[in-house]
């Protein structure tokens, strides 16, 4: 994508539900010994799901904004659990938050790059001049098959960002943005099915790696920048194994990848994962700090964000609840409480 550095972030919100269960307690139920690919994850809870954390997550973001909710003329929401099969749900959410009915309000899908792909969307409406402010959500209560590789991971969140013309007001602006997809089929779920399926390592190399790979490339090309350049990086995290690996063949340290590293101990939020992850650096950043963000979706794809942080973070970060406040506020649960939350255990 053309490089647009006169849109920015305006607010920014994450919200993270306070049930955990540890991997251990999954691999305990299964009889698994071998290595666990996360610590815990974030479980949604019984009156939980994706437009309720959405909602959390948005309000986080307007408190941060400092503007009227009525304000916001668009809202893409990005998601694969959405509560109804057939019904909007950011048409909810926007009641819910406050916004007027004169509003650009639709649902995306797109795996766990459906977020991304809801901020690239809100670049596009803001920097056209359609929309003054335009909120991108990635929310998600992540399916796992029991007993399947999935279900240690599989965890529920949401992030939200407004979206706005560059100004004084703005915490950071985008640099640019860069875009990479092919059809790579490496997890599914079909129409009817409760659980998706995947295609085990076959997600990795082909799937992850490639494409986060060659839209980071794109975008460092793109801008005639090098990973040094960048104070922080965050990709997509399905666990702790991948984006460090990434982080290594890209040229990226430790150091600029673990403020944003959040799946070890809040698991895959799927949509939210990257922009979670965004958001806790947001939380620690400096000005003039340049930030990478780069999300994959199955199906496959990634999208490559450069990010510059403003002045304006100083006085703006401390109006919401930060990323690790949710993740502190911690209530372990046991396999029994998570199969019920997460509607595992069904009367009919």
């Amino acid at each position: 994508m053309r490089a647009n550095a006169e849109v920015g972030i305006l607010g920014y919100g994450a919200y993270i539900p306070r049930y955990r269960i540890p991997s251990t307690e999954i691999a305990k139920v299964w009889g698994y010994a071998g290595t666990l690919p996360i610590k815990e994850k974030a479980v949604a809870g019984i009156d939980e799901d994706a437009i309720t954390m959405a909602v959390e997550a948005s309000l986080n973001a307007i408190r941060r904004a400092r503007i009227d909710p009525k304000d916001i003329e668009a809202i893409r929401l990005g998601t694969e659990s959405k509560p109804y099969a057939v019904k909007p749900s950011a048409t909810i959410v926007a009641e819910a938050i406050g916004a007027t009915p004169k509003v650009l309000a639709t649902d995306m899908e797109f795996a766990c790059k459906a977020g991304t792909e809801a901020l690239e969307d809100c670049i596009g409406l803001v920097s056209s001049g359609m929309v003054k402010y335009a909120l991108a959500i990635g929310t998600d209560t992540a399916q796992g098959r029991p007993m399947d590789a999935l279900e240690y991971t599989a965890a529920s969140g949401a992030a939200a960002y407004i979206v706005s013309r560059k100004s004084s007001e703005t915490i950071a602006y985008f640099e640019g943005s860069y875009s990479f997809v092919t059809d790579t089929p490496d997890f599914w779920r079909r129409a009817g099915e409760r659980y998706p399926q995947h295609t085990g390592r076959f997600t990795g190399e082909p799937a992850y790696f490639k494409h986060i790979v060659n839209a980071v490339k794109g975008l460092m090309e793109e801008l005639g920048l090098k990973a040094s350049d960048f104070k922080y990086v965050v990709f997509h995290q399905p666990n702790v194994k991948f984006p460090l690996r990434v982080a290594k063949r890209l040229g990226f340290s430790l150091e600029q990848v673990k403020p944003g590293l959040l799946s070890g101990i809040i698991g895959n939020t799927y949509a939210a994962a990257s922009l979670l992850g965004l958001a806790a650096v947001l939380d620690i950043a400096k000005p003039e700090d340049r930030v990478l963000v780069a999300s994959f979706g199955s199906g496959a794809g990634s999208d490559a964000f450069s990010i510059v942080v403003q002045d304006a973070i100083e006085e703006k970060r401390d109006l919401a609840p930060k990323v690790m406040d949710y993740v502190n506020r911690r209530k372990e649960i046991d396999y029994s409480i998570y199969a019920r939350f997460r509607g595992k255990i069904r009367l009919r």
